[in-house]
């Protein structure tokens, strides 16, 4: 049976793969599949690396005034992939994402930052603490420690600072009295918890 397999080529979907089900090392870098990636159960699979990809972390037709809101409340689509992982390949011990707008490493995403390579292993991590190895580094006993923590709420990417301003929306219109311009700005002030921001709205008369 085949217990090794690489597959390349523009790649879309893996439906093939029902027949392969004794499969331990799968490699699928540099295809087109996405975040509705779906495998058959692999049990014994160990290895998996899907470097290259087209696996992220929000819709890219997003403005930039909604990725801050959006990178704190959508986290559901790499949850969803990970939630898949986590049933399919209970065996899983390395994992690669590299190359994907999900996994924010410098190395590919000169904007990110090493906080936000760490919040992302540590969000993986709490959906697949069985991991031994993550992208190219081995996974520490503190960092699972933490993930399991503090990884439910570690989703969260710095968003392009282009996204990041206090005033991400502004709508101006006219008083009705005075004809002056009245300037709304929102800002969200703080994540207290799960899908729950605060949101301040300034009101301005200029």
């Amino acid at each position: 049976s085949l217990q090794y397999l690489i597959l390349a080529g523009n790649l879309k979907s893996l439906a093939g793969l029902k027949m392969f089900t004794e499969l331990e090392e799968l490699v699928v870098d540099n295809n087109l599949l996405g975040n509705d990636l779906q495998l058959p159960r692999l049990p014994n699979l160990h290895t998996l690396t899907l470097n290259k990809n087209q696996i992220s972390f929000q819709r890219k037709s997003l403005t930039p005034s909604l990725i801050l809101i959006c990178s704190l409340l959508c986290r559901h689509k790499l949850q969803a992939l990970l939630e898949h992982l986590a049933d399919v390949t209970p065996s899983l011990e390395y994992l690669s994402l590299l190359g994907n707008e999900a996994c924010p490493n410098q190395l590919v995403s000169p904007d990110k930052d090493e906080d936000d390579y760490q919040r992302y292993r540590y969000f993986v991590l709490y959906k697949l603490p069985q991991l031994k190895f993550l992208d190219t580094r081995k996974v520490t006993g503190k960092e699972v420690i933490e993930a399991q923590a503090r990884g439910a709420f570690m989703k969260v990417v710095k968003p392009k600072s282009e996204a990041v301003k206090m005033d991400p929306e502004r709508q101006e219109r006219r008083h009705p009295m005075t004809n002056q311009k009245h300037v709304s700005r929102c800002r969200v002030l703080k994540c207290t918890s799960k899908n729950k921001i605060f949101i301040v709205s300034d009101n301005q008369i200029r």
